[in-house]
Formats: structure tokens, C-alpha cells, sequence
């Protein structure tokens, strides 16, 4: 069942073309961002856009619990911050819900000052591995006490008297970088993540708007990000780009659905979040940018997806997964309805999120009629071209808002309906889906009503 309350069952059934504008949510990402670092600037942040999902109102609970002021007025979030250092020690456990990108930059944000706090979250987030940032966080002289393999319930002790450290991530992932970076802000001296494979930069680009001094440098070691600790951050007024992750999939269903035309406006181009849309385009969809322009630091474009009849398989380069880690689930929906095999190298990552999201996805994409091989670190969906794909399986979305949506983009354009045992999850991320997709001509509902 969902971390959230009862499952919810949902079907998508073959729809006519999608049409209009889909006003997708604001970033996730950036939302978690900009209301942690808000917290920790000296004065008020006013934030325009964020996504009122409940992963991003888990971490602004968690920042108030953590001393900061945080309300919202007519669509403006306000952020009272304590400073760097600043946080006090929480008298209630934080719940951080289904949000591993929550839960992980949080740590880091508390790791170096001497107070302790006790994390928890749903079903879901406490089976997913947090020693890949409590190990880092160690090293600054931060305790974390918790259930074998580093998972929660965790209690973390800050470090009173930290250490700066230099740290090479073993995986691509920016939700390590950017808890070390966090951390290293109430650390003395300089604190270095090298990372092999760039992944995306919004922390170094939000943490560089509000005043901290942060270098970024390409080098035969890798991206080498080197940030100077205890800074006095300054407020900010943010406004939050669309999420290029939620836009995946009203993107992915105009191109399945025939006859469709959809744009979604505003999405955030940031280049180490757009691989879907490159790789999209490489299989021969019709998507196109317009309008492109610079927000916030950030380049943002208006998408138009079309109907693409022609889409076929192609090899992903392994060094693009870290720039589309979460659009992995969609993708493979769309080569389903693509001619050739579409190959995916280089995703281990997804073992680990939310859910295994290839097992999850290959065990759907086979109970509707598609061939999937599998490895540890790369699967390949064989496509049956437009039209060809038979649905009319019901699939588990194990807690994960990513399976579940990708699946009901799916319905839309399988021969049969699709079902998932619980929509439940995808108010984590993306709340309006449902009415959304509706507005666009999308038939799914909610089979409890």
C-alpha cells in the first residue's frame, strides 16, 4: 500500500489524440534546494514556482522543525533562514515521506553541527540505502546510528568540531555530492567532491547564488567541485523552472498517442537533466524546443511533442544516464512502441531508487507483451512499433511514482488498458497528474471511485 494512505488503483485506457498545454509542476530538485538553503541564509528567501508535492512540503516540515520559518502566501513561499550553523535540534523525529533527494540533503545540511536528529520515512524510503551518505558524512566527524546496511529509522549526530574533507563519489549521484557539499558549508576550510561522470549541478548553481564560493573544474580525475566553508549565505527570490522529470510524461504520451500535439511550457533545460529529451529525439520523436531563454541561472525552453510514428531503438550512450537517471521507467514505455531494440547501459543507479526500478519495469513491460533482457547495470526493451505493444495487464508499482506513471502513459496507447495496483505514490512528485493528463484528453481513472 502507499506511504501515503490507502492504495489507490488506476487505469489508462487507448485515447484519442492529446492536445493543449500541459502546466507541468515546478523542479523537484530545485524545490528540495531552495528551501534548505533558504533555511540556511541569514534573512528571508521568497520562493515563486516550487512543488507542492508532498516530498518537497516533507522538507519544508523538516526545516521548520529544524528552526526555520517557512509559510506560504499567494503562491510565494517564504523562508526565514537561521544561517549556516544555525540549525537547532529537532524535538520530533523527521519524516521525510517517500524523498530520498529529501532525506539525503538534509543529513548533509545538519551532519556538521552538533546537534542530533532522528530520520524516518514510508515503506519505500526505509529500504533504500543511506550509508552511501552517511559514509561521507562520517568523515566530517558526523555518527549515524540506524538498522544494518545503513537504512532508516537512522539517527544522525552532527559534528561539533568539524572536519573538511576531500571526497571522490563511487557512483554518479548528485544527491551524494550535494549532501557533502552541504555539509562542508559549516566545515572550515575548503571541502572537494570529484565525481567520474558529471552529474546534474543545481546545487552548485544554487549554492553559488547565494553567495557561497564554489568552483567547478573539469580534470583527468573528473569534475572536481571545490566549496569554501562558512559562508554567510544571502536570501534569495527564486523562481522554480518546471520539472524536466514530470514533463517526461505528458512528453512520452503525445508521442505513443496518434494524432497528438502537446507543448509544455517553461521546462527546465539545465544539460545535466535533459538526456530523455536528446535521447528522444535521437530515436526520431517529434520534439522540438522554442521560446529557449535563460531563468534563475537556469536555461529553460517551451517543449512541443508530436505524434512520432516512426520512433526507432538506439544504443544510450552509458555516460548520459546520470543526466536522465529518472526518465529511464518512461523511456522504456516509449520504445515499446518503437521499431528495433532500445539498449540501456550504464543504469545500476536504478536498482536502488524508489524501487528496482528494472525489475519493476521489465516485470510490466513482459505482462504486456514485450520482451525485456536484463543485466545488473543495463536492459534492453525489443519494441512492437506503434500499435504493437498488447497491454491489458494490471502491474505493481511498488510504492514508486515513476512506475506508476510511466505504466498509465503506457495504457494510453496499448491495444488494452494498463492498471496499476496503487497511483497512490504520484502525489509525491507530481500532484496534479491526473487532472492534467485529463485536460489533455487522457482516459485514466481512479478504479476505487
Amino acid at each position: 500500500m502507499s506511504g501515503h494512505g490507502a492504495p489507490i488503483p488506476m487505469t489508462a485506457r487507448r485515447s484519442g489524440p492529446l492536445s493543449g498545454t500541459a502546466e507541468v509542476p515546478g523542479d523537484k530538485s530545485i524545490s528540495h534546494r531552495a528551501l534548505i538553503l533558504g533555511a540556511l541564509a541569514v534573512g528571508e528567501t521568497r520562493v515563486t514556482g516550487l512543488l507542492e508535492g508532498q516530498d518537497v512540503l516533507d522538507t519544508a516540515g523538516a526545516m521548520r522543525a529544524f528552526g526555520a520559518s517557512i509559510t506560504q502566501r499567494d503562491g510565494t513561499w517564504h523562508v526565514q533562514g537561521v544561517g549556516v550553523g544555525g540549525f537547532a535540534e529537532p524535538d520530533q523525529v523527521i519524516d521525510c515521506g517517500n524523498s530520498g533527494t529529501g532525506v539525503r540533503l538534509i543529513m548533509g545540511a545538519m551532519a556538521t553541527t552538533g546537534i542530533a536528529a532522528t530520520f524516518t520515512g514510508d515503506a519505500s524510503l526505509n529500504k533504500r540505502p543511506m550509508a552511501r551518505v552517511t559514509d561521507p558524512l562520517a568523515l566530517f566527524g558526523a555518527r549515524a546510528h540506524g538498522r544494518s546496511g545503513g537504512r532508516l529509522p537512522l539517527t544522525l549526530i552532527g559534528a561539533a568540531d568539524p572536519l573538511p574533507v576531500r571526497y571522490a563519489t563511487p557512483v554518479p549521484s548528485a544527491q551524494v555530492k550535494s549532501a557533502v557539499l552541504l555539509a562542508g558549508l559549516n566545515a572550515p576550510g575548503e571541502t572537494v567532491v570529484i565525481e567520474r561522470e558529471a552529474t546534474r549541478d543545481h546545487s552548485e548553481r544554487m549554492l553559488a547564488g547565494f553567495g557561497a564560493e564554489v568552483v567547478s573544474e573539469d580534470t583527468e580525475e573528473g569534475r572536481v567541485i571545490t566549496l569554501t566553508g562558512r559562508p554567510e549565505l544571502r536570501p534569495q527570490t527564486i523562481v522554480v523552472p518546471r520539472d524536466p522529470s514530470s514533463a517526461a510524461f505528458p512528453v512520452c504520451a503525445a508521442l505513443i498517442v496518434e494524432g497528438s500535439d502537446v507543448l509544455v511550457p517553461n521546462i527546465g533545460l539545465n544539460p545535466t537533466r535533459a538526456g530523455l529529451f536528446t535521447t528522444l529525439r535521437e530515436m526520431g520523436a517529434d520534439l522540438t524546443y522554442e521560446n529557449a531563454r535563460e531563468e534563475g541561472g537556469e536555461p529553460v525552453a517551451d517543449l512541443r511533442a508530436r505524434f512520432s510514428p516512426d520512433l526507432k531503438g538506439i544504443e544510450v550512450p552509458p555516460e548520459r544516464a546520470a543526466s536522465m537517471i529518472d526518465e529511464y521507467p518512461v523511456l522504456s514505455v516509449v520504445a515499446g512502441f518503437a521499431e528495433g531494440k532500445t539498449h540501456m547501459p550504464g543504469v545500476r543507479e536504478l536498482r536502488v531508487k524508489e524501487s528496482d526500478r528494472i525489475d519493476a519495469m521489465a516485470r510490466g513491460l513482459r505482462a504486456a507483451g514485450l520482451r525485456v533482457d536484463e543485466g545488473e547495470d543495463w536492459w534492453s526493451v525489443h519494441g512492437a512499433g506503434p500499435g504493437g505493444v498488447a497491454g491489458g495487464a494490471t502491474v505493481e508499482s511498488f510504492l514508486d511514482h515513476r512506475i506508476a506513471m510511466s505504466f498509465l502513459v503506457m495504457g494510453l496507447a496499448a491495444n488494452a488498458p494498463m492498471s496499476v495496483d496503487d497511483g497512490g505514490p504520484i502525489a509525491t512528485s507530481f500532484p496534479i497528474f491526473e487532472p492534467l493528463m485529463a485536460g489533455l484528453g487522457a482516459t485514466i481513472t481512479r478504479d476505487d471511485a
